[in-house]
């Protein structure tokens, strides 16, 4: 099992290289670099490439939708070349608030669109010409799209590698079974390893039953935060974790039309995922966050005592989690870190 963490570029480039060298240092395989609506993720992934030697690169992710298919191929290409074959490209489509509201591109076919994007880039990789009827993408542009005047064109440099991973973020059942199909790795969100079976255990077997043999086993990216200390020293983290996954099982959506509530809903705590919305969207967030129940806390997490975190450990272990990203609390942050290495070598 690989340790990994996500890191925000907060603008001050030495303090954040700094960072990323201590991680490196403290055994951490894999840094996630997030982008959202802030910083350019891959002129800061193209930094790091230069910064260090070891830890592995990956996208925490790409939407598949602010940028062509083949130019995510390219910039994948070009961080897998500067870190010297260190690179994962991690994708997803992320939503139609942040698609529709900051990219002004419509939030149409995000399965299409993502099985467009995976089948592009890897045919750019194989550095011959592409061409890609899709049901999002099409390549060359159709005569009656455009000009008429594309052509199928080829990746112009020589590839560090022509199988760089991909990894798919996904949590709903058909995008889960797509993963499973023609992902090399699954990245969900809010991970709970006792539960994740009920969830998405048929999605996943459908999925890897059309599997190409040639892909291999799919990666498994667990998520949990990290602190370890007996109750008093860790009280602070605990409620953090509650009060993150409140804001997005209550607020990341409309009542109507919020993943991480229905997700939470599938879980099993449906009372839960109906109260900490309600409560959430009326203003009541303190209240909201309360209503997190302690199991959440303690399945989803690695919060706690060394001997509880061991064990929590060999959970994830136990279900196929490859690639284990913790977000690390505290002061104590790098050395919680090069414990749970130490833990899973």
């Amino acid at each position: 099992m690989k340790l990994c963490t996500g890191l925000f570029f907060d603008g001050d480039p030495e303090r954040f290289a700094a960072r990323i060298l201590d991680l490196e240092a403290a055994g951490v395989d894999m840094v996630l670099i997030p982008e959202i609506y802030g910083f350019d993720q891959i002129s800061v992934l193209g930094y790091i490439a230069a910064k260090t030697e070891r830890i592995e690169l990956m996208t925490g992710i790409v939407n598949v939708f602010s940028r062509s298919p083949a130019l995510i191929a390219q910039s994948a290409a070009t961080i897998d070349a500067l870190s010297g074959g260190r690179f994962t490209l991690g994708i997803g489509t992320s939503g139609a608030q942040v698609i529709e509201g900051w990219h002004g591109v419509p939030f149409r076919r995000p399965l299409g669109r993502t099985r467009d994007t995976v089948d592009i880039c890897r045919k750019v990789w194989s550095g011959d010409k592409v061409t890609h009827d899709g049901k999002s993408v099409s390549l060359p542009l159709p005569v009656d799209e455009g000009t008429g005047l594309g052509k199928p064109l080829k990746f112009m440099n020589r590839m560090q590698r022509q199988d760089i991973p991909i990894v798919i973020a996904s949590i709903g059942p058909s995008n889960v079974e797509m993963t499973a199909e023609i992902a090399d790795g699954w990245q969900p969100i809010h991970f709970v390893p006792d539960r994740f079976e009920r969830v998405w255990g048929d999605a996943l077997a459908v999925g890897n039953a059309k599997r190409s043999p040639d892909l291999g086993p799919l990666s498994i990216f667990g998520d949990a935060h990290l602190a370890i200390g007996e109750t008093e020293d860790v009280t602070e983290a605990r409620e953090g974790s509650r009060g993150h996954i409140a804001f997005y099982v209550g607020g990341m959506g409309a009542k109507s039309k919020n993943y991480y509530n229905d997700l939470f809903r599938r879980y099993g705590w449906e009372e839960e995922a109906e109260k900490i919305q309600d409560l959430f969207l009326g203003g009541q967030r303190a209240e909201a966050t309360a209503a997190v129940p302690d199991e959440y806390i303690d399945t989803a997490n690695l919060i706690g005592p060394e001997s509880h975190i061991k064990k929590r450990l060999a959970v994830y272990k136990d279900v196929g989690v490859t690639h284990l990203t913790l977000s690390a609390q505290g002061a104590n942050s790098l050395d919680d870190l090069a414990a749970v290495k130490s833990w899973i070598e």
